[in-house]
């Protein structure tokens, strides 16, 4: 909770301070890899950060980190922090590096607002950063914790299934022949590999399935750009990496999770490559013995381009209760439909709890159409691929 006076303090300045964020992040990304070349090679994502989702990623969190503080004083905006904490927890972020992170945004702070930084405003800044770093720094030991530490070890690729002209599923065992944890269904690992230029860079991928107990599985959709840094892990992925090859992987994060009974019904829509997930909820939904209606809403280019989808409807047939629902923008077979995803047309249970993943246009899209539906903005939960806009466009 802010003290009195540096609540006052951040209302006062959060439209200046919120106005110049966009300015203030890209100042901190600037000074921050020029004193530490090492965290843009090895830590960040050089796509996002030649893109510039990370600064509005960024910017969206500080700002409504604060604006929550402000609002609803006696709660922490946990949602957001454990997304956030998963995602750190799993590029193995050291609380050293908090420190590192406020040195340098600070430093951006000063030097765009100027003058306007009084120590009473930077003092107040202060205190919001480090209400927020120190939670995410509790968050993230704990998850570490729970999973025995942070480390990367080296799984071996087992089997590679094109699945479509785009996506690639990999199949990996541990090296060193050990035990693998379980994961819960939704969640995601990261990937560490080495790049020709020798970067290692980190992405994170969704465990599509669970095709044994000591293996994992994650597909990978290949990212077409113009240039680099964009897409150079998938890239990477699709194009270097075979069966008997190596990559170093995280333990399982995520926090979009299934944390309902049997009984609880539910809506999964995905989009794309957003199907990764949900194809493991339907494995683990099938093999639970889930009885409560679950709606599966799908959307993609064409039927060609519809990654998993076998798994996607045999998992849904397995379930006692379950309708699907595709859309295709072309090529729609019949018994799906033509164009984007619209649930006008599509019957759900009172209580129905969802989880959404695709891009953020569709997920915004399909949000507003199940709270027009009476679906409580609370059952509705979210993942998103990449640095999380959702906050940056206030949604």
């Amino acid at each position: 909770m802010l003290s009195e006076q540096s609540a006052a303090t951040v209302r006062a300045t959060l439209p200046a301070v919120g106005a110049a964020l966009g300015t203030i992040t890209e100042r901190f990304y600037a000074g921050l890899f020029t004193a530490h070349p090492e965290l843009l090679r090895d830590l960040f994502n050089r796509g996002n950060q030649a893109a510039g989702t990370q600064r509005q990623a960024l910017a969206g969190s500080v700002a409504a980190f604060a604006t929550h503080l402000l609002d609803r004083p006696e709660q922490r905006p946990d949602a957001m922090l454990q997304r956030i904490a998963h995602k750190h927890a799993s590029l193995g972020v050291t609380p050293e590096q908090y420190g590192i992170v406020h040195e340098h945004l600070f430093a951006a702070i000063a030097e765009v607002l100027g003058d306007a930084v009084t120590p009473e405003v930077a003092a107040a800044w202060d205190e919001v950063y480090w209400l927020m770093a120190n939670a995410l720094t509790a968050v993230e030991q704990r998850l570490r914790e729970e999973r025995g530490g942070h480390t990367w070890r080296t799984w071996e690729v087992v089997e590679r299934v094109a699945e479509t002209a785009d996506v690639a599923t990999f199949r990996l065992r541990p090296a060193d022949g050990g035990p693998v944890r379980d994961f819960l269904a939704g969640q995601y690992v990261s990937v560490r590999v080495t790049l020709t230029d020798g970067a290692r860079q980190i992405r994170q991928y969704s465990l599509s399935g669970a095709p044994g107990p000591d293996l994992r599985q994650i597909s990978v959709k290949r990212v077409h750009t113009s240039g680099a840094p964009g897409g150079e892990v998938s890239n990477h992925l699709h194009a270097r990496v075979e069966v008997g090859d190596v990559l170093e992987l995280s333990e399982p994060y995520g926090d979009l999770v299934l944390d309902s009974g049997s009984d609880t019904p539910l809506l999964l829509a995905s989009a794309g490559i957003g199907v990764t997930p949900m194809t493991a909820m339907l494995a683990h939904l099938a093999g639970s013995g889930h009885r409560a209606p679950v709606t599966v809403v799908h959307a993609d280019r064409s039927p060609a381009a519809h990654a998993l989808r076998a798994d996607h409807e045999a998992w849904a047939a397995k379930l006692p209760d379950a309708a699907v629902h595709l859309w295709y923008e072309q090529d729609a077979p019949a018994g799906t439909r033509t164009g984007l995803a619209d649930l006008t047309g599509v019957a759900l249970v009172p209580g129905t709890r969802a989880y959404l993943c695709g891009p953020l246009p569709f997920m915004r899209s399909v949000r507003t159409q199940l709270i027009a539906k009476g679906v409580a903005p609370a059952d509705i939960h979210y993942e998103v691929f990449g640095p999380d806009l959702w906050l940056a466009g206030q949604v």
